[in-house]
């Protein structure tokens, strides 16, 4: 099915007049089996599209929260391969909730792109997100995903101009991912009355939907994102209730989970008040 589940989400999300509420996780964070725990529990705590990230020693685009989740999972030996076999385990399960890989090119490009396009999509994944892999050097990667039906979903920063953003365009799907801030991931606070016209020419650009992320950490700014946005991205928030519970010796999943239902029903909720 791949990226038409991302496409089919969003849909059905538009004919709500609802944000959808995209989780960000690190795969192997603290460890394998607990983060297979947290996305299985994810899509009913509320996220309508999960991104998966899988470990780099090197993350450019994180924040310190991302960057230890990384080395967590590093550390709990998590490879490229392991975390396609946790999406395996994960589609036992739940066939429909879109899930997005987000990482960068060297552990792609080590496995190989047709090889690893090839068992992203058997695995049931629907989109990449390679975040260090510019538009111009691209087209191999996109070539074998394409040819297996798996979506590549880039980014646009507030440093975007309008000839950029029609590169960025090229060969995108799924969804536009709009860095809110410039900067790393948790550094900032998204600003929605920034983000709201960055969203309309982005949208119109490119003729996708438009996710907002880096910079939502709270319920109160995912449901301000999520009145201006198709979908609000949190992560380092999520990533922060790992370390916590680790730290506190509390339970990692429940914590998780439980922040990841606050967020979803204040994205999910955020129009409705508005329209009341």
């Amino acid at each position: 099915m791949t990226k038409a589940r991302i496409d089919a989400r969003f849909a059905a999300l538009k004919a709500q007049d609802r944000a959808a509420f995209i989780a960000y996780i690190m795969a192997g964070d603290p460890d394998l089996e607990q983060s297979f725990e947290i996305l299985s529990g994810l899509p009913a705590a509320g996220a309508d599209l999960i991104e998966l990230g899988f470990p780099f020693s090197d993350p450019m685009a994180e924040g310190v929260q991302i960057q230890r989740a990384a080395l967590r999972s590093l550390k709990a030996k998590t490879t490229l391969h392991k975390t396609l076999d946790l999406v395996r385990r994960f589609r036992v399960g739940d066939e429909h909730t879109p899930l997005i890989l987000m990482g960068y090119l060297n552990p792609v490009l080590t496995y190989g792109f047709e090889a690893f396009a090839r068992d992203a999509a058997e695995a049931g994944v629907d989109g990449c997100i390679i975040v260090d892999c510019p538009p111009e050097e691209a087209d191999p990667l996109v070539d074998a995903l394409d040819a297996n039906g798996v979506a590549l979903i880039r980014l646009a920063a507030p440093t975007t101009d309008d000839a950029r953003l029609k590169v960025v365009a090229r060969r995108t799907s799924g969804f536009v991912y709009y860095v809110s801030v410039a900067g790393v991931t948790g550094a900032k606070e998204a600003d929605a009355g920034a983000v709201a016209p960055a969203v309309v020419r982005v949208r119109a650009a490119t003729g996708l939907p438009v996710a907002v992320g880096f910079g939502i950490k709270t319920p109160e700014s995912a449901a301000a994102i999520a009145r201006v946005a198709d979908a609000a991205v949190v992560g380092s928030a999520l990533v922060d209730e790992v370390a916590a519970g680790i730290d506190a010796h509390e339970g990692v999943v429940s914590k998780v989970l439980a922040k990841a239902s606050r967020l979803a029903d204040a994205v999910h909720s955020a129009r409705r008040a508005d329209n009341a």
